[in-house]
């Protein structure tokens, strides 16, 4: 079987049987093009029927190769952690237009580190923590820092507790679970695959939001910014939560479908 036959006869989605031959061949993608008519070794073909099998079997493909780029960087995804997803580089572009010069920032469970890793990378003048309360996620997201060779600090943690004692920061951003206990799509597609507790807050979705909020204040050097990614039909409620807790210059962002998807608020100064 060629790889052009393969991709011919396959159930698969085609961009993810490419990524999957991929991995099972160790080609590269101008290699699945120039050689998609050659016999795939047998090794291969054995190794990508399996990885089609799991994929059939609804496992996501990030999960399948350990692997999911965000921000046009490549970083390690385990079922410890959330799947990185495009809505939140809206976070990541907001941090960086009010993060200052030497500034310092916490990621709030930071999963991947995908967040905390790329605003490092984006800028190294930074002072990155990134905090989480899973051990498992936050060796991937060590995993991922040093991979990019990203300055981050990481602490082990609930919320503002993982670090009780240190000083103010000039930016708190989080991608809390947020999706209502009920929620049907939380028994769909891969979301049946990610870890419950970084998806739903087992509530009506906005408690974690709540939490953030209300801690914020007191953890925020005067004028800095409390950002929050969140669901698509949140963007009043969150504004709400954050004119509760006196945040300031409160504005929701959209995401590239128009969708309210980030909610940020600043620190009186």
């Amino acid at each position: 079987m060629t790889l052009e036959d393969y991709l011919r006869q396959t159930a698969l989605a085609k961009n993810e049987a490419r990524l999957l031959a991929q991995a099972a061949t160790g080609w590269t993608r101008g290699q699945l093009v120039t050689r998609d008519r050659e016999p795939l070794p047998p090794a291969a073909a054995a190794a990508l029927a399996a990885l089609e099998q799991r994929r059939l079997n609804g496992e996501p493909v990030a999960y399948i190769l350990g692997k999911r780029e965000f921000y046009g960087r490549p970083f390690a995804v385990s079922p410890a952690t959330l799947i990185p997803r495009p809505e939140t580089e809206h976070l990541v572009e907001a941090a960086l237009a009010r993060l200052p010069p030497d500034g310092r920032a916490w990621d709030i469970g930071t999963g991947s580190g995908i967040i905390a890793v790329t605003l490092a990378c984006e800028r190294p003048d930074a002072h990155l923590t990134a905090t989480d309360i899973s051990p498992a996620a936050l060796a991937v997201a060590e995993q991922n820092a040093a991979a990019h060779h990203a300055r981050v600090r990481f602490a082990c943690g609930s919320w503002f507790d993982a670090l009780p004692a240190d000083p103010p920061f000039h930016l708190i951003v989080s991608n809390p679970p947020y999706i209502e206990k009920n929620d049907p799509h939380l028994q769909q597609g891969d979301l049946r695959f990610e870890p419950p507790s970084a998806l739903t807050d087992f509530s009506d979705g906005l408690s974690c939001i709540r939490i953030l909020a209300q801690g914020a204040p007191a953890r925020l050097a005067d004028g800095g910014w409390l950002m929050v990614e969140h669901g698509y039909d949140q963007g009043a409620a969150a504004r709400e939560i954050f004119a509760a807790a006196d945040l300031n210059n409160i504005e929701t962002l959209p995401d590239l479908a128009g969708h309210e998807r980030v909610t940020i608020g600043q620190k009186a100064v």
